[in-house]
């Protein structure tokens, strides 16, 4: 009821200057239909009704929504009611002058005064009977009055017509009023369903956010130790066992990362980066990197670039890379015999890269082809199980490339290949200074006094096996409790801190370490599995001075360590 009444107050309020002029032009019409002085003091009575009006659903207004009480409610409906009463009475004055053009126009505005307060305030029953019984009365009363007085029963006729138009406006209220509360019942059950799918879809990324850190975590004993299996003394087996072991950690990560991205892009809270990029190295980095594995299929593979090809660009290199690795990997697992070749055009005009990845695999049946870029879409489920992959690759590479403001397309005849073509726009960058040093990891690195927190054991020994070597001094501590203890003792050059731990959790600890200490402004570097953008946005929010995901890429890890301990570091968790 309050919503109703609330939704009335405010209509009234809004439309007074209308009903106000709409009075003075019905008084001067009526005057010069039926000169005297009454048009002029049904006018005042029609100002005063409305002040009235203004003031009482000018109180109702202010309650913000509340339920009106009693006996403002009251008031509301006798307002209504008196001001019909005025605004009708109108209509006796041209019926009792007896002229045909003032009788008409009577009738006209009574009709006129049914249709308003019937469409305006059929939301609330009392206030709608309050208003709309003076008009009825003086509709039905005129014409069968004026005919008993003057002895015209054709009158009647009046009267009778006056019912039907008053039947005809009762149905369509009434059809009016089903369909409005059709629409609210359409409206919550639409918000209960949003509701339902926010729950739904924190439910989701609370199971990402676990998925990612489960698995992440026994995936960064696996990865690591494949890579440092790799710098040792193998005979030839043992390092095709690696290449193996490295190759399927490799995939397994990739389809984590695809159900992250996706995730990303699906929450609307993917950000993009802009950065020089050597285009030209970017490209024939995807022929080191598939010709390889095309050729051992027994497929040729050639990436063809043209002379103008600017060699720098600003873009984001991340997901240029993962656009370029997505559709060239598409065309590898589905080409069995052939060739694949990655051509490459350049729009100086509009500043506009063009890459075609043109393979003679299996091809796409033409009913497919709308929906190649659909979520979990893959066209051939006997090749999809035996190459695998999560259905989401190209879907991710469609929203990427849109997001950079970009497009991806595909050409295909079923049995002799397809055309995957992406387009995007970047800008030309400067050719980067050749003077800049870099220094060795290890020179950096030796001797450098290291607190590293994490509550597992494994991964506790996964950093001493990557940071021992290169001259760092490790102190471990087993959760965020042990961390802030151990970082009140003494000054560290760097901290390596996880997120999720029992007793006190990373973010916890990197909070209380930032407040007071001697380690107040030592850097930290968040070292974790859980890599939900919620999880970078958390760290952020606490001041870390970068953000390194598990499984350990040890190269990353080093290069973390160099900018935080020399002050290059920004906070790499925002990015």
């Amino acid at each position: 009821m309050h919503a109703r009444y609330a939704r009335i107050a405010e209509a009234r309020q809004r439309e007074i200057k209308v009903r106000v002029g709409f009075a003075v032009f019905i008084a001067c019409t009526v005057w010069a239909l039926a000169p005297s002085k009454w048009p002029a003091i049904w006018l005042a009575l029609v100002f005063a009704g409305q002040s009235a009006d203004w003031i009482v659903f000018g109180a109702i207004r202010r309650l913000g929504g509340g339920t009106p009480s009693r006996g403002l409610r009251i008031a509301a409906c006798i307002s209504l009611f008196v001001n019909s009463v005025f605004y009708s009475a109108i209509a006796a004055y041209l019926w009792a002058d007896g002229g045909g053009s003032q009788m008409v126009f009577g009738s006209i505005l009574i009709a006129g005064a049914l249709l308003h307060v019937t469409i305006h305030l059929y939301h609330e029953r009392e206030i709608l009977i309050s208003a709309a019984t003076p008009p009825v009365v003086y509709f039905l009363a005129l014409p069968v009055i004026h005919g008993y007085v003057l002895g015209q029963p054709t009158d009647l006729l009046v009267a009778v017509g006056c019912v039907l138009y008053m039947t005809h406006l009762l149905v369509a209220v009434r059809q009016s009023s089903q369909t409005n509360r059709a629409i609210q019942i359409a409206n919550d059950r639409a918000q209960e369903e949003r509701r339902r799918a926010e729950v739904a879809s924190a439910a989701k990324s609370d199971f990402l956010a676990v998925v990612s850190h489960e698995i992440r975590t026994p995936m960064n004993a696996v990865v690591t130790s494949a890579n440092l299996l790799e710098r040792s003394q193998l005979d030839p087996a043992q390092k095709e066992h690696v290449v193996m072991l490295k190759d399927a950690s490799e995939v397994l990560i990739g389809l984590l990362n695809d159900v992250l991205d996706f995730s990303k892009i699906e929450a609307g809270k993917m950000e993009l980066e802009e950065a020089p990029v050597d285009l030209v190295d970017k490209l024939k980095a995807l022929e080191r990197m598939w010709a390889p594995k095309a050729q051992a299929a027994g497929v040729a593979f050639e990436v063809s670039l043209p002379d103008d090809l600017p060699r720098h660009v600003r873009t984001d290199p991340l997901r240029l890379q993962q656009i370029l690795f997505n559709l060239v990997s598409n065309a590898v697992k589905f080409t069995a015999t052939g060739r694949i070749e990655v051509r490459a055009r350049w729009n100086a005009a509009l500043g506009r890269l063009t890459v075609a990845v043109t393979d003679t695999g299996c091809g796409i049946p033409d009913d497919r082809l709308p929906y190649v870029f659909d979520v979990f879409e893959q066209v051939d489920a006997g090749v999809t199980r035996r190459h695998g992959g999560s259905g989401l690759g190209l879907a991710i590479t469609c929203k990427l490339a849109q997001l950079m403001g970009g497009s991806v397309s595909v050409e295909s005849r079923l049995g002799e290949g397809s055309i995957f073509t992406v387009d995007l726009p970047m800008g030309i960058a400067a050719a980067p200074s050749a003077t800049l040093a870099v220094s060795a990891p290890s020179t950096f690195a030796h001797g450098l006094d290291i607190l590293a927190v994490d509550d597992h054991p494994v991964n506790r020994r996964i950093v001493a096996l990557l940071l021992e070597p290169m001259g760092c001094v490790l102190t471990f501590a087993e959760n965020g409790q042990e961390a802030v203890e151990a970082a009140a003792l003494r000054r560290f050059d760097a901290i390596l801190m996880d997120m999720q731990m029992p007793v006190m959790d990373g973010l916890t600890a990197t909070r209380a370490i930032r407040s007071d200490g001697p380690n107040a402004g030592t850097p930290v570097i968040a070292l974790t599995a859980n890599a939900l953008e919620t999880h970078r946005a958390a760290w952020a929010t606490v001041g870390v001075d970068d953000f390194v995901t598990k499984p350990i890429d040890p190269a990353r890890l080093a290069s973390a360590l160099e900018a935080a301990v020399r002050g290059e570091a920004a906070v790499a968790a925002t990015a």
